[in-house]
């Protein structure tokens, strides 16, 4: 079950990847999409969130950034690209040990598509892969790890082709360590980013 939802992910993104790179060499005049941007759109956001499941044992949150591209491809389709960087903040004195977990940083590359529902209001799914910045120091044995993130978000109007961006997602991970199965980093995230149309 894991490793179809893992394979399905992955040819969702590899199939948006392809459909834009043939949306880009080919000349068509496309109508106007629910986002009031018949461009790429790109934006720059904050991204925060609540770690799940063992993870929450012995971290409380975590805080950090993204940038994205939206690429059209269809009425109201776009292939998303995003790059970012999370920092998962450790407990203090974890289960009363006295001992303070480290904070886990990520550098998250996905790519996805993005559906307008009804005007500014989407659905979107990524996949790719969190790449561990400081694995030695938190105990992994691989630098990086396949990564998933189902999405709905709003985008804002605030004039000409502008707008707040504000997502909620489930992002979770496989195994960082091949030997600890709760090795996995899984979080509710939200984002609020500032978009603007090219």
């Amino acid at each position: 079950m894991k490793s179809t939802l893992k394979i399905s992910a992955l040819i969702l993104a590899f199939a948006g990847l392809t459909l834009g790179a043939k949306a880009q060499t080919s000349t068509t005049s496309t109508t106007k999409t629910s986002t009031s941007s018949n461009g790429v759109i790109l934006s720059i956001g904050v991204d925060a969130g609540i770690p799940t499941g063992k993870l929450s044992d012995s971290y409380n949150w975590n805080i950090g950034g993204s940038v994205q591209a939206d690429l059209p491809i269809a009425q109201n389709l776009f292939v998303t690209v995003n790059a970012g960087y999370n920092s998962i903040q450790g407990k203090k004195n974890v289960a009363g040990s006295g001992l303070d977990a480290t904070n886990i940083q990520l550098l998250p590359v996905k790519a996805g598509l993005k559906y307008f529902v009804v005007p500014h209001f989407y659905v979107q799914g990524e996949a790719g892969a969190a790449f561990a910045l400081n694995k030695s120091d938190v105990g992994f044995d691989k630098s990086a790890a396949f990564v998933y993130a189902p999405q709905i978000g709003y985008q804002f109007p605030i004039g000409g082709k502008n707008f707040i961006d504000a997502g909620v997602r489930y992002e979770a991970s496989t195994k960082f360590n091949s030997n600890i199965d709760d090795s996995k980093v899984n979080f509710f995230g939200l984002r609020v980013a500032y978009a603007f149309g090219l």
